[in-house]
């Protein structure tokens, strides 16, 4: 079995010179790539007590909806502002040049229900605490959150204290 570093291609200076960005398209184009990481996403959730998924578009959706099927969960989707059609509540976030604002339909559960937060990366933590604003604006409870990636040089982690934090592969200043 390989590591699933290996799955992950990285390129330099992408978008900009300095950064390495770290291609999952490798690994969800590789079955067993794929297979492996859904089923290490899912070995490291399966003691969290959580009633449903909430993929972040769009990638999270990707891992977030295996992770549902294979564990019989149902799935929220977190979506990018307007493209939900009826309605949401959002939450609105910090980006470098600006902002942006994630929404979810106001229906997607109960309050109280206990939420995995999935995406595909945790880079600086922005993104991700402002999907667990909006988990606990709704009156969710953030059980745990998973990612394929983290990049631990960014620190992410440390904007989600309180929160238990799962990844699978973890970049550090390479």
């Amino acid at each position: 079995m390989k590591d699933l570093k290996d799955y992950v291609r990285s390129i330099p200076d992408f978008p900009k010179p300095g950064i390495i960005f770290r291609d999952i398209t490798t690994l969800i184009n590789d079955a067993e790539g794929f297979h492996q990481a859904i089923d290490d996403m899912c070995e490291k959730v399966k003691d969290i007590d959580f009633d449903v998924i909430a993929g972040a578009e769009a990638r999270g959706f990707i891992f977030g909806a295996a992770m549902a099927y294979k564990m019989h969960k149902p799935l929220v989707l977190i979506r990018k502002k307007g493209k939900l059609p009826t309605k949401v509540i959002a939450q609105e976030y910090d980006l470098e040049y600006g902002t942006s604002r994630l929404e979810m339909h106001v229906d997607s559960y109960k309050p109280g229900t206990k939420v995995l937060i999935v995406d595909d990366l945790l880079a600086t933590g922005g993104t991700t605490k402002a999907i667990t604003q909006l988990v606990e604006k709704t009156g969710g409870i953030v059980a745990g959150i998973s990612v394929l990636i983290e990049l631990s040089e960014l620190k992410g982690r440390e904007h989600l204290t309180g929160f238990p934090v799962f990844s699978s592969i973890s970049f550090e200043g390479e």
